[in-house]
C-alpha cells in the first residue's frame, strides 16, 4: 500500500496522517473550503479540495470523494469516523472502483447501522440485549402497548441513529406521545429512513464498550475495554480503561461476549461493541459501531499498539499482529475531549484560537486538530483536540490529568477546559463512582 486517501478532517484526519507517514505511505487529504488552512491539509502529502464549507457540501460528496480516489490513484481510502465512515454504500462502491476500503465489508456496515437489526443479530448469537422492540415500531399505539409491557421509563431511538441523534427518554405515556412523531421526524431527516423503535431504560447505568478487531483470516481479538460513562446529551466526554466499576469476573465475561458478537457478524478490522451495564453489573449489547471510535487512543495507550496501523495491515490481507495471549494491559489510561464550547450550558463555541499553550506534563498525548490562530468554524464538530493521560494507576493519571489542564491556557474561545478539572476535583468521579447521568445529575443540579 503506497497512497491512502483519508475522506476525514481535522484530529483524525491529522491522527491517520501520522501512522502513514511512519509506515512510508502518502497521503491524500480532501478538505471543504473552510478547512483549507487546517494543519491535516498541510500534513497530507498532497490536498484535494472537494467543495463549500456546509458537510452536505463537502465532506459526505461521495462522488468527489470517489473522484479525487481515482484521480490521485490511490491504493485504499480510510474514512475516520463520522462522514462516510460507516456508509455501506461509500464502502461498496470503493471497493466497486478497485481501491481498498480501510474497515469492515460494506455487508457487516449495513447490518450493523441498524440498529434493529443488528438486535435480531445479537440476539440469535446468544448476545444479552435491553428489553424492548424487536422490531420498527408502526404506530403509537404499538409504542405505548410495548412500553406498557416493559414498563417506563423508555428509551425511543432510531433505528439509524447514532453519536446520540434520534434519541429520547420518555419517562411515561404522555412523554413518548408528545414525542413519537418529532422523532421519527428527525430520524427521517439526519438518516434516511423513520423507522423507531423503544428500550428499556436502565437508570443508574454505565456504558462501557469493547475494543474488537478482526481479519480475513477468520481471527479475532478483544482489545479490552474502556468505560465511556462520562456523557453530555448522550455523547461521550471522557472515556477511561480499566473500568473502574467492573469486576474482573464481569470483565472477562464481557471480552468473551463481544468477540461472540464479533463472531457472529464474521468482523474484519477494527470495531467495538457497546454494552450498557446496570447498577448490579448485567451487561447488555447496544449497538457495534463498525469502525474506529474516537476513543481509540486510550486502547493505544494501555496496550502499546498502533490500531490505525493494525487497520492498515488488515485492510490489505495480513493477519492480525498478535492473537489474544500476546496482548497486554498495562496502567490506566483516561481521554478527555476537549470542545470549543461553553463549559455549563455544552454549547457550540466557534472563533480563532489567539492563544493555545498546553499543559507540560509527562505521559500525556495529545491528538489536536487544531494550531494557535486556527479558527474553529460552526460547519463541523466543536472538538479542538483528544487529551490522553496515561499512568502507572488510576490515581495517577487522574493526578497527572488535573496538573495537565491547570496548565492548559487556552484563549479566543470557550472550552470545557474548565469542567473537566471540575469533573477531576469530585470525590464520586475520585472513587469511580459514577453513570451515565453524572454530568446532568452530580455537577448541573
Amino acid at each position: 500500500m503506497q497512497r491512502i486517501l483519508i475522506a476525514n478532517r481535522g484530529e483524525i484526519a491529522l491522527r491517520i496522517i501520522g501512522t502513514c507517514h511512519d509506515m512510508g505511505i502518502e497521503t491524500i487529504a480532501v478538505y471543504s473550503e473552510a478547512d483549507r488552512d487546517m494543519p491535516f491539509v498541510k500534513a497530507a502529502t498532497k490536498a484535494v479540495c472537494i467543495g463549500e464549507p456546509p458537510v452536505n457540501k463537502s465532506y459526505l460528496q461521495v462522488e468527489k470523494i470517489i473522484a479525487a480516489a481515482k484521480e490521485e490513484n490511490v491504493d485504499a481510502v480510510h474514512p475516520g469516523y463520522g462522514f462516510v465512515s460507516e456508509n455501506s454504500d461509500f464502502a461498496r462502491r470503493i471497493i466497486e472502483a478497485g481501491i481498498l476500503f480501510i474497515g469492515p465489508d460494506p455487508e457487516t456496515i449495513e447490518l450493523m447501522g441498524d440498529k434493529i437489526v443488528s438486535r435480531q443479530t445479537m440476539e440469535k448469537a446468544g448476545v444479552p440485549v435491553v428489553p424492548g422492540s424487536g422490531h420498527g415500531l408502526k404506530t403509537i399505539e404499538e409504542a405505548c402497548a410495548l412500553a406498557g409491557t416493559i414498563g417506563y421509563p423508555v428509551m425511543l431511538k432510531a433505528s439509524g441513529g447514532g453519536g446520540g441523534i434520534g434519541m429520547v427518554l420518555c419517562e411515561d405515556e404522555q412523554a413518548l406521545v408528545k414525542s413519537y412523531a418529532s422523532t421519527k421526524s428527525r430520524a427521517k431527516t439526519y438518516f434516511g429512513s423513520d423507522e423507531v423503535f423503544i428500550e428499556k431504560y436502565i437508570a443508574s447505568a454505565r456504558h462501557v464498550e469493547v475494543q474488537v478487531f478482526g481479519d480475513s483470516c477468520g481471527n479475532i481479538v478483544h482489545l479490552f475495554e474502556r468505560d465511556c460513562s462520562i456523557q453530555r446529551r448522550h455523547q461521550k466526554v471522557v472515556e477511561e480503561s480499566p473500568s473502574p466499576f467492573l469486576s474482573d469476573s464481569v470483565r472477562q465475561k464481557m471480552f468473551q461476549t463481544a468477540i461472540k458478537a464479533a463472531k457472529a457478524v464474521k468482523y474484519k478490522n477494527a470495531g467495538t461493541i457497546e454494552f450498557i451495564v446496570d447498577e448490579n453489573e448485567n451487561f447488555y449489547f447496544l449497538e457495534m459501531n463498525t469502525r474506529l471510535q474516537v476513543e481509540h487512543p486510550v486502547t493505544e495507550a494501555i496496550s502499546g499498539l498502533d490500531l490505525v496501523k493494525w487497520q492498515i495491515l488488515v485492510a490489505q490481507g495480513e493477519p492480525l499482529p498478535l492473537l489474544q495471549p500476546e496482548i497486554h494491559s498495562s496502567g490506566h489510561a483516561i481521554e478527555f475531549r476537549l470542545y470549543a464550547e461553553d463549559p455549563v450550558r455544552f454549547l457550540p463555541s466557534p472563533g480563532k484560537i489567539t492563544a493555545l499553550k498546553w499543559g507540560e506534563e509527562a505521559g500525556v498525548r495529545i491528538d489536536s486538530g487544531y494550531e494557535e490562530g486556527g479558527t474553529v468554524t460552526p460547519f463541523y464538530d466543536p472538538m479542538i483536540a483528544k487529551c490522553i493521560v496515561h499512568g502507572a494507576t488510576r490515581e495517577e493519571s487522574l493526578a497527572k490529568a488535573e496538573a495537565f489542564f491547570k496548565n492548559t491556557h487556552i484563549e479566543g474561545i470557550k472550552t470545557n477546559a474548565p469542567l473537566f478539572l471540575t469533573i477531576l476535583a469530585n470525590v464520586d468521579f475520585k472513587n469511580g463512582n459514577y453513570t451515565t447521568s453524572f454530568l446532568t445529575k452530580k455537577l448541573v443540579n
